[in-house]
């Protein structure tokens, strides 16, 4: 396999390993959208974040990327009077996480999105290998 055919498929390969890990927290986002503090006037689940960087592979002479860091959403949590809730404050209000689903499904199908293109660059280069080696028999 040439450098070029190889340097393709590991750097897909690291964007499909990014896109996931951005996946999964969108997931762990989505999963906790509706939940509570577990004692009364206690914060919610805080909304993951994720960033990415660009790292240089010296062995491919190619910049792959990689997760930066997973970090939290500092907005405001949203409120809403309960009294009757177990979580609510003194005052009756309750948090709820600063995690709105329609922004988690939207960055979700991103996410998928730039999965399936890193997957496809690995589909064509595989079949851009096999035809090669057909030509040569």
């Amino acid at each position: 396999m040439t450098d070029t055919l190889r340097t393709s498929i590991f750097v897909a390969g690291a964007g499909m390993r990014a896109q996931g890990t951005r996946l999964r927290v969108i997931s762990e986002n989505v999963a906790n959208a509706d939940s509570t503090a577990k004692v009364a006037g206690g914060d919610p689940y805080r909304r993951k974040t994720i960033s990415f960087k660009d790292q240089l592979d010296r062995s491919l002479n190619a910049d792959l990327v990689k997760v930066r860091e997973i970090g939290q959403d500092p907005s405001d949590f949203k409120i809403r009077h309960e009294p009757s809730h177990p979580a609510a404050d003194e005052d009756g209000y309750v948090k709820y996480p600063n995690v709105t689903k329609l922004v988690e499904i939207m960055d979700m199908r991103e996410a998928q999105r730039s999965y399936e293109a890193n997957l496809s660059v690995i589909e064509v280069t595989k079949s851009m290998v096999s035809r090669t080696l057909d030509l040569l028999r």
